[in-house]
Order: structure tokens, then sequence, then C-alpha cells
């Protein structure tokens, strides 16, 4: 029998932690949604879901917004690090903090910005119209697109441009020997050695794409995805039975998995490696070639970034309640400090009590997956990507299903927040953990055990300080989505348990963009803080935010 040992003991723990706050709610949501409201056993709602034209329309509007936000981000990711990482942009190191911006600010938030600009009241649009040019506001399928090609396409740039600047140019230089052309050496040398990360950028676009609940809800009027009719069905329904929207919850998280693993065996095939040994040198274009590459490349940057630009130009604006006027104040400003600090307040105390979880279980587990390698450990890694892949509307409900009786209940708690947050950011920490763990021989560790240590004393003074830069990094990157946090907060939020993100879509459901501004960034500087801190121990290693 193997001797019961501290980790042993983490194995345990994580596993119960595991059954507690992700396979019980989940499983809460899978017997919800096999129930009627009499609380008869029934496979009556899937067959409700796949029989009516409104179910079929959102999980067909799902699909949609997922893979035109897919091309989308693959497109803008593509070209914009092809063009860094293949020719001399003046202004590279920029380029990557506008990504970076797009990346950190919320996708709600660009949904915000982009109505503040060409909405019905749009600036630009009004502007256009004084000129004599119409166009349709950005409501509908056209304007979710644009807003999640551009908020998603730091994905795909972060990852290809790292796989790109890895290619061994002697691959290249003999196919140009051969006589390929620069397309084709493209098509059939770089793209197949970039694919992986191509795949990955791609997925993680996809599953976001399909998980976002606020930009939909505020830009589509009336194009509904699977995310925004699950909230929906549990608003109508609170207080007595949610099987619909469990029902439509079951479906994405099968749908979410479904990429997931379609993603895993794609990019397992037909791999391609490289030595790293003779990377590419950025070539110096000229002309109009010169032109079109930094066009290209701040175009798509600076569009990516606006969310962040007009977010903090207009919460300077003066305002007469909800509406904007002539010139600068402080006066939404004074809104937040009087009036809502409650919800700056609970969003750092949220964020920060789930990042202190999620730090020191996360390590834990991570040692535990990096470290001791064997089926065991290998299904704890496999449990971990529920979580992850979970959009944040289906954790919600999810919770709401498990904690809203029996012997726990949390349901209007601070700790049903806390607990939703971190479970779905835990994945996170564990994966940045082993990542850094396995860059570290256990020799170290070994010989202190031999030498008399415990294995909990050997893991305390030998292998934490090795990896607490990474610690440090991994807990302010999850510090940023923690305080963004908006799909599962939404449907778990009191009144006195309200978060900025919440504070900040409802303000412009009610139209008060003033506020919703400088509360937006406020958000927005406390995340870039976090990113700025985690890249102090990371050395600047843009791919560490995903």
């Amino acid at each position: 029998m193997p001797r019961f040992n501290f980790w042993t003991g983490v194995m345990v723990l994580t596993w119960l932690l595991l059954i507690s706050l992700l396979f019980v709610p989940v499983g809460s949501v899978l017997l919800s949604s096999l129930y009627d409201q009499a609380g008869n056993f029934t496979f009556a709602n899937y067959q409700k879901f796949f029989a009516e034209t409104r179910f079929h329309q959102a999980f067909f509007n799902t699909l949609v917004v997922g893979f035109g936000g897919l091309v989308g981000a693959l497109v803008l990711g593509s070209v914009m690090a092809f063009c860094v990482s293949r020719f001399e942009i003046r202004g590279g190191k920029f380029v990557s903090l506008l990504a970076i911006l797009a990346l950190v600010s919320p996708p709600f938030i660009g949904a915000y910005s982009w109505i503040v600009l060409f909405g019905a009241g749009g600036v630009v649009r009004g502007g256009l119209r004084e000129m004599g040019v119409n166009m349709p506001p950005i409501y509908g399928l056209g304007g979710i697109l644009i807003v999640f090609a551009l908020k998603f396409y730091p994905y795909v740039y972060l990852m290809v441009s790292g796989a790109l600047s890895n290619v061994n140019r002697s691959l290249e230089e003999a196919a140009e020997g051969l006589g390929l052309t620069p397309w084709q050496r493209t098509f059939k040398i770089s793209f197949p050695m970039v694919f992986p990360a191509l795949s990955a950028g791609g997925l993680l676009a996809l599953i976001h794409a399909i998980a976002d609940f606020g930009t939909p809800r505020l830009l589509g009027r009336g194009y509904n995805v699977l995310a925004t009719e699950a909230f929906t069905l549990y608003s109508a329904e609170v207080g007595s039975n949610m099987s619909m929207a469990t029902t439509i919850s079951v479906l994405l998280i099968v749908v979410s998995m479904i990429f997931v693993l379609l993603q895993r065996y794609v990019s397992r095939r037909n791999v391609y490696h490289g030595n790293m040994i003779n990377k590419p040198v950025r070539v110096r274009l000229k002309g109009w070639k010169n032109v079109a590459a930094h066009f290209a490349v701040y175009f798509i940057g600076l569009c990516g970034a606006m969310p962040v630009i007009v977010a903090i130009i207009y919460s300077f604006r003066k305002t007469n309640g909800p509406v904007f006027q002539p010139g600068f104040a402080l006066q939404s400003y004074e809104r937040i400090l009087f009036n809502l600090g409650d919800v700056v307040r609970n969003s750092l105390t949220f964020s920060v009590g789930a990042v202190v979880l999620i730090v020191l279980v996360g390590t834990l587990i991570g040692v535990l997956v990096a470290r001791r390698t064997n089926l065991n450990t290998a299904l704890l890694d496999g449990a971990f990507m529920i979580p992850y892949v979970m959009p944040g509307i289906v954790i919600g409900i999810a919770y709401i299903a498990a904690f809203n009786t029996g012997p726990v209940v949390l349901t209007g708690t601070a700790a049903i927040i806390v607990l939703s947050i971190f479970i779905r950011r835990l994945p996170y920490m564990v994966r940045t953990t082993a990542s850094s763990l396995r860059q570290i021989s256990p020799s170290m560790e070994e010989a202190a055990i031999s030498l008399g240590y415990s294995p909990f004393k050997a893991f305390l003074r030998i292998t934490v300080p090795l990896i607490v830069p990474g610690i440090i990094a991994g807990g302010m990157l999850s510090f940023v989505t923690a305080i963004n946090e908006l799909s599962s907060s939404l449907v778990l939020y009191v009144g006195r348990t309200m978060t900025m993100p919440v504070r900040i879509y409802l303000l412009i459901l009610d139209g008060d963009f003033g506020t919703a501004a400088a509360l937006s960034t406020v958000l927005l500087v406390l995340s870039g803080v976090a990113v700025y801190i985690a890249f102090r121990f990371m050395g600047r290693n843009e791919q560490a935010l995903l």
C-alpha cells in the first residue's frame, strides 16, 4: 500500500474540491435539465429545444458568431503576426501593447465603445450623417462580429507571432532555392510549422465568442445566442424550475468540449518541428509594401484598442445626467466616488479573495500535476479542462442550481461569487505553475528529501522560491480575469454584492454612458496595473497572458 504523505493529502483534497465546486454544480445542471416544472423525470426539455424554432435559431446564431469571430480573429491576428515577425515595423512594442490592451479589456466594454461611436446616436455616425453619408447603426450580427474579431485577434497574434519567430529560416531558404514563390513558401513551409499555434489561438477565440454574453446582449438587438437565451430563461424563472435554462447550459458545455477535442485532434496531426537554431531575420520593406505593412499593423492595433481609448476619453466628458455636454469635467468620477464606491470595493474584495485561493490551491495542484505524473494526475489535468471551457453564464446557473437549496445555501452571498470565480480561473494557475516546474529539475527537491526534509518542507524551502515569479505573474493574470468577470456575476449577484462589470453593464442598458465610461476606466487601470506587475516578473512574456 502506498504511504500516505503530504502530496497524497493534496490529491485527496483536490478531488474533494472538484467534486464539491465543479462536479456537483455541473451534475445539478444536468439533473435539472432532466426534470419538468412539476418535478417529473423527462427528456421533454431536450425535445422542446430541438423542436422549437426559437432555440434552433439561437443555436445557429451561436455557431455563426463563434465561427465569425474565429475567422475575423484568424485574419486580423495572422496578418498582424506575419507583418510584425517578418518585417521591420517601427514601434513594434507599441503594437504589442495595443494588442494587450485589447486582450485585457472586457468584451462588453468593446460593445459599449462601438455603440458610442456607431450606435443610433453615435458620434462618428452622426458626423457622417451631417456630411450626407447615412450608414446603419452597428447593432445586430455585423456589430457582434466586428467586436469579436477586434477583441479576440490578440489570441491568434500572440501565439502565431511567437511560433513564426521560431521557424527555422533554413527551411524557407531551401524552399526559395528550389524556386518556390513567397506565397508558396508561406503556405507550404511556414503555415504547417505554425498550425498548432494558429489552431490554439483560433480555438481560444471560438470558445470565448461562444461563451460571451455581454456583447450579443448589448449589440444583438434581437439576435439571440445560447448564452443570452439561457440568461433570459433564468431571469424569467427565478424562484421556480430553471429546466430550460439548464438544458441550454448543458448544450453549451457540450458544444465547447466538442471544439476543444476537435482542436486537440487536428493540432496533433501533421505536426512539424523546427530546431530554432537559424531563426528568421526581419526584412526591411521599401516603397508601397512598407506603407501597406505599417498601415495594416497600426490599423488593426488601433481599432482593437479603440474601446480603451473611447472609454478613457468619454470618462472625462462633461455630462448633464446621462447626456454628454461640450467640454470636459470629472463629474462621472465624482459619481463613482460618492455613489458607486461599494461596487469598486466589492470587485476588489471578491477578486483578491478569489486570487488568494487560486494562488494557494493552484500552486499545490500545479506541483502535483507536474511532479507526480500518474493516472490520477492525468485525470486531474483533464478534469480542469471543464471549468476552462465552461461559459461564465453556465457556471452562474450551475451554482444557483447547486447551492440554492440543500445543506449548503450560498445564493445571495459574496461567497458564491468568489467560489465561482475561483473554480473558473483555477486552471490558469494550475497550468502556469506546472509549466514553470517543468523547466526546473526535480533533483534539488529530491536531494533535500534524501537529507531528511519532509516532502512538504522540501517543496516550501526549495521549490517555492524557484517558482515565485511564475506564481506572482499567474496571480496577477488571474486577478485581471477575475475583476473583469461579468457573465457568472450577473447571474449570482444581489444588490449588496454587485461588482463593477455588472454595474457597467446596467449603466449601459440605462444609457448612462458617462458613468459607465468612468467605471470602465477604473476597471482598465486596475487590469493594466496587474498586467504590468505580471510582466515585471515574467520578463514581458506576452504569450503568458493566454
